[in-house]
């Protein structure tokens, strides 16, 4: 993990000139109202630091010329996406969701249409969904049905996705769908990138444990999509899914490394005397730091050019560890604020320590990641 001594420049440069203008730039960047606010109110201030960032010329760096970014190294924006989120100006999650869909968009739309779209992301001018999931086929992406088939102009899709993160405020969809035979699994698949507003679209918010209306359900209904926008080949679905989610696995989850830092440090600030035991705070400690580790050393082989497969799965399951073990550790010392508080700030702990119980779900589940490490990384075999 060591840095030549010009990206190292690059970086304190960064670092230097960013934290300068975000406390300068401090009051402008807070949301309005104060704290976390609804979902809706999350949207509004992601998309206020995202265009903000942009325009000062921060986000631009790190992405590739051909998407209009300035270059540099990846580095600079897993620092960026730690800067804001540590300072509790956007919600890790909805954040990180550029750092999945972003990348395989670079590497698998036509040229033209990637300098369209992502700095149009980048900006906060367009929110992404990412319609993968979808009923009965729990984690066998294998076996989604969602079906695209072919026409004068491109594709008509039919079907229906679930669990489609922000899909109610997003403007374009990264979709896979069935091109081949009901029995080609993943040799059939292919990747489109889908128009939320084109006709023959309905999409319906889910509310969850939390209390956000985060997921959705997608219905497709002989919806139109042009040929230029297949992402990569036809029947090349599995590979842009391969590519995306090592992404969601991985490099996307640096903010929420930098989050979780924050939180069990106001934790320890907030908690009542005696509240919580030294020996589970100095577990939890280990925990996060373990996977802030492992973190960082994906962050640094992503910028030294190296690609991200199987491996990230180990980054999964640290994050889902350290997370729960962080907001079970509120859940001892923030009891009644968490039971029965009734303030904002209560309100924040409660609905953290529920959204932590899906970090064993999310971005795949521990037992397919543990499944993943075991069979793809130690060599363990199948199920007999």
């Amino acid at each position: 993990m060591t840095v030549d001594t010009d990206t190292r420049m690059e970086i304190d440069e960064f670092r230097r000139s960013l934290d300068a203008w975000l406390d300068e730039n401090d009051e402008l960047l807070q949301p309005d109202p104060p704290g976390l606010g609804t979902l809706h109110q999350q949207m509004a201030q992601l998309s206020k630091v995202k265009r903000l960032t942009f325009d000062a010329g921060f986000m631009w760096r790190g992405w590739p010329e051909r998407v209009g970014g300035l270059e540099g190294s990846t580095l600079l924006r897993a620092y960026l996406g730690e800067a804001v989120v540590a300072r509790d100006l956007v919600e890790p999650g909805i954040y990180s969701m550029t750092e999945v869909l972003a990348p395989t968009m670079i590497d698998y739309a036509s040229p033209e249409l990637a300098a369209t779209m992502v700095p149009r992301l980048l900006r906060g001018d367009e929110t992404w969904c990412q319609g993968f999931s979808e009923p009965g086929t729990g984690s066998n992406l294998a076996a989604l049905s969602c079906r695209a088939t072919r026409t004068d102009t491109g594709w008509r899709v039919s079907g229906q996705k679930v669990w489609t993160s922000l899909a109610q405020y997003a403007e374009r969809c990264v979709l896979l769908t069935r091109t081949g035979g009901p029995d080609s699994a993943h040799r059939g698949i292919t990747a489109l990138f889908v128009d939320m507003d084109a006709p023959g679209i309905t999409v319906r918010p889910i509310e969850t444990m939390h209390g956000a209306p985060e997921f959705s359900e997608v219905f497709f209904d002989d919806v139109d999509v042009p040929a230029a926008r297949t992402l990569g080949e036809e029947g090349q679905g599995w590979s842009v899914a391969m590519d995306l989610l090592p992404f969601e696995r991985s490099t996307a989850l640096w903010v929420r490394a930098a989050y979780l830092h924050r939180r069990l440090q106001q934790l320890l600030d907030e908690s009542p005397p005696g509240a919580l035991d030294p020996t589970a705070v100095g577990q939890v400690t280990q925990l996060l730091y373990a996977f802030r580790s492992r973190s960082r050393a994906t962050q640094h082989r992503l910028a030294d050019g190296g690609t991200l497969g199987p491996e990230t799965s180990i980054d999964k399951v640290l994050l889902a560890t350290a997370e729960q073990a962080v907001f079970d550790l509120a859940a001892d010392g923030l009891a009644s604020e968490i039971m029965i508080g009734d303030d904002a700030t209560s309100h924040r702990w409660r609905t953290e320590f529920l959204y932590s119980r899906a970090a064993t779900i999310y971005g795949g589940s521990a037992e397919i990641q543990r499944n993943i490490i075991a069979r793809r990384l130690l060599d363990l075999g199948k199920d007999s």
